[in-house]
């Protein structure tokens, strides 16, 4: 089993930056965390949650076209941990964002993929 641990959402305006964080602890399957695949999803009031990024097991990165160039993902495997580094805030991009893990997971973009969730963490951003 693996437990997910979102922290670093909050309200910030317009071009403004945030950090989320994602812990992770439990071994899946008696595996690493390096053998998981991480993702970032997301979903805002009224809308069906989507996939914003994500980092495979393998180190590949994955983004949704609409928050590429200014999210960043990436991960500390010593640390069992997972950042999105989200630059140039929008108002569009206020939802809740979840951490997802999956183990050795190679499609990497679709939330029915993956076992494992955080409880997720607001952003909220004004204009």
């Amino acid at each position: 089993q693996v437990q997910l641990v979102e922290s670093g959402g909050g309200l910030v305006q317009a071009g403004d930056s945030l950090r989320l964080s994602c812990a992770a602890s439990g071994r899946p399957s008696g595996r690493p965390f390096s053998s998981l695949t991480l993702g970032w999803f997301r979903q805002a009031p009224g809308k069906e949650r989507e996939f914003v990024a994500s980092m495979l097991w393998t180190g590949a990165t994955y983004y949704a076209d609409s928050v590429k160039g200014r999210f960043t993902v990436s991960r500390d495997n010593a640390k069992n941990t997972m950042s999105l580094l989200m630059n140039n805030l929008k108002p569009e991009d206020t939802a809740v964002y979840y951490c997802a893990a999956q183990l050795r997971l190679n499609v990497a973009t679709s939330d029915s993929l993956y076992g494992y969730w955080g409880q997720g963490t607001q952003v909220t951003v004004s204009s």
